[in-house]
């Protein structure tokens, strides 16, 4: 009796339950929609749209929902379609970039940062940067200090009230920081570090403790900026004997900062290791790639150091080269070593400027 009345009721909500639900039971069942549908439900009244973006949904959304992690590969001719591993699902997609965030006079950009879901390009033509977050379709287009504006090492690093962009100009005869808060929205100008620049100008800083840590080239030492009052400091410890490269990584979640070397003489690496910075400033040995796959690594960039690069990804160092289409990447958790390979759509002629990011998606960070 009680199935056919039910089969006998209208399949449309009735309003006069749902309207007496509490707040707090909505809010529950809402955050458990799939991403797509949360998205679509902001257009149908201003009690929802005001209600994806309280604190309190936020809280749910986030500890509900499943999001996929990708690695992003930019390159020359990805042009706006950029390849997407999903490290989740183990596959691949595609990620094209909505040609209404970019202003009119936009006709080339490139991807330089990545961080908490943003993602930061910049607008030559335009004589800007621009950062967005795809998920939520926001963007800020930011001006140049001034122009001509050579700079490099950029780096995009996330705050408790937003975001900060570093980068170093050498445009004049020493080189500065300049530091953009999309708290204030300006740039700082604070002095550089000149011995930065001999080597290391594809790289990023590591984010950690609040300052942005570099590896100067040899002899090897590290400094840290500070991105509120813009010192820069010498690290005082004792770097890994026998060097040939060095490349910094943090875990922003845990506050721990990592350092991948290669061991050799004469410039040439026998090995690769991995170190973690200890309590008391020291760096501990953590783990050593295994050698069939340093044999690879090292073959991959000729020994040609300046082409690798580190970044973070969930639990995982990713050391790349921008020779080399594929990742090597290091499981923290489980100190493991693995290869994901190379796309299946990209031509066997591209030979150089891979460039891979982390992009974790997500709907509440603001551009």
């Amino acid at each position: 009796m009680i199935a056919k009345s039910l089969k006998g009721r209208s399949a449309a909500m009735d309003p006069g339950i749902w309207s007496k639900l509490p707040p707090e039971l909505l809010e529950l069942i809402l955050s458990f929609l799939p991403l797509k549908t949360l998205l679509n439900l902001r257009s149908t009244c201003k009690h929802f749209k005001s209600l994806v973006f309280s604190p309190s949904f936020i809280s749910k959304y986030s500890s509900a929902s499943l999001f996929s992690s990708f690695f992003l590969l930019s390159h020359p001719q990805c042009y706006s379609n950029f390849p997407l591993y999903d490290t989740i699902r183990g596959a691949w997609r595609k990620l094209a970039l909505p040609l209404s965030f970019l202003p009119p006079s936009a006709a080339q950009f490139n991807l330089l940062s990545s961080c908490n879901g943003l993602f930061c390009f910049s607008l030559p033509n335009s004589s800007s940067f621009l950062v967005c977050n795809l998920l939520a379709k926001s963007s800020r287009s930011i001006q140049f200090p001034f122009f001509p504006f050579p700079f490099e090492m950029l780096t995009l690093v996330s705050t408790p009230h937003g975001y900060k962009i570093f980068l170093l100009c050498s445009k004049f005869s020493s080189n500065y920081a300049f530091v953009y808060d999309s708290k204030v929205h300006s740039w700082r100008q604070f002095d550089g570090f000149q011995p930065l620049l001999a080597d290391n100008f594809h790289k990023e800083g590591a984010s950690f403790n609040g300052s942005l840590y570099f590896a100067t080239p040899e002899p090897f030492s590290v400094v840290c900026f500070d991105l509120e009052n813009g010192k820069w400091e010498n690290l005082d410890t004792e770097m890994p004997r026998e060097l040939t490269f060095v490349r910094l990584v943090s875990n922003t979640d845990e506050g721990k900062l990592y350092m991948v070397g290669g061991i050799g003489r004469n410039g040439i690496s026998r090995s690769m290791k991995l170190w973690e910075m200890g309590d008391v400033g020291n760096w501990v040995e953590v783990e050593r790639l295994p050698e069939l796959m340093c044999r690879k690594f090292m073959s991959v960039c000729y020994h040609n150091y300046e082409h690798v690069y580190c970044f973070w990804h969930q639990d995982m160092i990713c050391v790349c080269c921008h020779t080399w289409p594929e990742i090597l990447y290091c499981k923290v958790s489980r100190r493991t070593w693995h290869w994901i390979p190379k796309c299946p759509s990209i031509p066997d002629k591209w030979s150089c400027g891979f460039r891979w990011f982390s992009f974790v998606p997500d709907l509440y960070t603001l551009a």
